[in-house]
């Protein structure tokens, strides 16, 4: 007799082939601004024209007093520590669970990233912080997996009780918030991505927020040298006669990446809205499904929703891997469920199982030796993650549904799946 499940030989619950999700969502209105940026200037030097709009207009959605672009997330966070004043031998506490990017940058600073276990979020554990704090640590950095807040107040208060400093890396969780106060708006200097799948997207860019004129200063010698710097930072400062070179790195971003980020946050927040009504949804159709655990917020929090992370519990479906579960999910149709994969533990990574081969020049990287097993709940949670994306307009609403009665179907049949090769 045929299964009904799909792998099995059954009818997938969806049969429309993917990909189900495009992001970010243009359209003529994005045509046209790309348009009218490529015939006005696709160079621009300083902060003007299209550079100067999205700036602005980041600076009054997250209420600070600088934003500074970037040509990427990853050249977003290196500025973030160089302005925070990282030096080599410095400790940095950051997240284990975290896109590789988070940590890197230290390592071409000569700094000792301090991996920190997870809460049962997936967002860094306080606690876990709390106790890695040494006299060498400098710094917090704190993620929002999935566009989930982490336990942000939590960590200002370690922060400021350990006289440190408090970065963030939101590049999951533009325009996320803990009781109305934003993500990006609590560290003391924040890091964003604008890649492809991020909320905010302009296909590659970046950008940084502070409210401190010293950090913007830094931020721009960093990456933004010659005329940003001669008109941005004051004569009087002893930064100024650096400025026809900076630090010799250019972290630009390109002009129509600009123009598509300024389009996009125009629409940021209408995303949030949806996507939280199909979060809500998601929520409801899966809360009581064995095998299955799906995050639970606050009612103080807004979540971004990069991403849906479902846990999976195989122990309540008689032990069925999560290989198996995950092949049956995509018969069905669920081509867009993943399992994450470099957004990971980083001590699985063999960057920062052993560093030496390719930082043979950072004085202290004999101190970088992290191995498997060291970060246990970090590890289950990645081992068990199910991500799903989080559609935002109300026509995707049955996709969203379709995707839950998936996951239930496969659910109530996994007994099929046991034994099956």
């Amino acid at each position: 007799m045929t299964s009904e499940l799909a792998l099995l030989g059954g009818t997938p619950v969806i049969s429309e082939p993917g990909p189900h999700l495009s992001w970010p969502p243009l359209d003529d209105r994005t045509d046209l601004r790309v348009l009218a940026q490529l015939q006005r200037s696709i160079s621009i030097y300083n902060r003007s024209g299209v550079i100067d709009d999205l700036e602005t207009a980041i600076e009054d959605y997250f209420g600070v007093q600088h934003a500074v672009l970037m040509s990427s997330g990853t050249a977003a966070l290196h500025s973030t520590y160089v302005a925070a004043g990282i030096w080599p031998g410095d400790e940095v506490i950051v997240p284990a669970y975290t896109f590789l990017a988070t940590v890197t940058p230290l390592l071409h600073l000569g700094a000792v990233p301090v991996l920190a276990d997870s809460d049962e979020t997936g967002n860094v554990s306080v606690a876990d912080v709390a106790a890695r704090i040494s006299p060498k640590t400098v710094a917090i950095m704190a993620t929002h997996l999935w566009g989930i807040p982490a336990d942000i107040a939590g960590l200002r208060v370690l922060a400021d009780k350990h006289n440190v400093l408090l970065l963030e890396d939101g590049s999951h969780a533009h325009g996320a918030a803990v009781g109305g106060r934003k993500i990006g708006t609590v560290g003391d200097i924040a890091a964003f991505s604008l890649n492809g799948p991020k909320p905010l997207s302009a296909g590659e860019g970046g950008f940084v927020l502070t409210n401190s004129d010293e950090v913007y200063y830094r931020i721009l010698m960093h990456g933004h040298y010659n005329k940003r710097c001669k008109s941005e930072i004051p004569p009087s400062h002893p930064l100024h006669r650096y400025a026809v070179t900076g630090m010799g790195l250019k972290y630009r971003i390109h002009p129509l990446a600009a123009a598509i980020a300024l389009d996009q946050l125009e629409r940021l927040d209408s995303y949030l809205i949806g996507r939280a009504e199909v979060a809500g949804i998601l929520g409801e159709e899966l809360a009581d499904v064995d095998g299955l655990l799906a995050p639970r917020l606050s009612e103080e929090t807004l979540a971004a929703w990069y991403g849906y992370p479902l846990i999976y519990r195989g122990d309540e479906l008689d032990g069925l891997p999560i290989e198996r579960f995950f092949e049956a999910l995509h018969a069905e149709g669920l081509v867009e469920v993943d399992r994450p994969g470099s957004t990971c533990p980083l001590n699985l990574l063999p960057l920062f199982q052993d560093p030496r081969p390719l930082f043979p020049h950072h004085p202290y990287v004999e101190q970088i030796r992290y191995r498997p097993g060291q970060f246990p709940v970090a590890e289950r949670l990645h081992a068990n993650t199910l991500k799903l994306p989080v559609w935002h307009r109300e026509r995707d609403i049955s996709l969203a549904q379709n995707y839950a009665a998936g996951f239930r179907k496969v659910v109530g049949l996994h007994h099929e799946l046991k034994g099956q090769a």
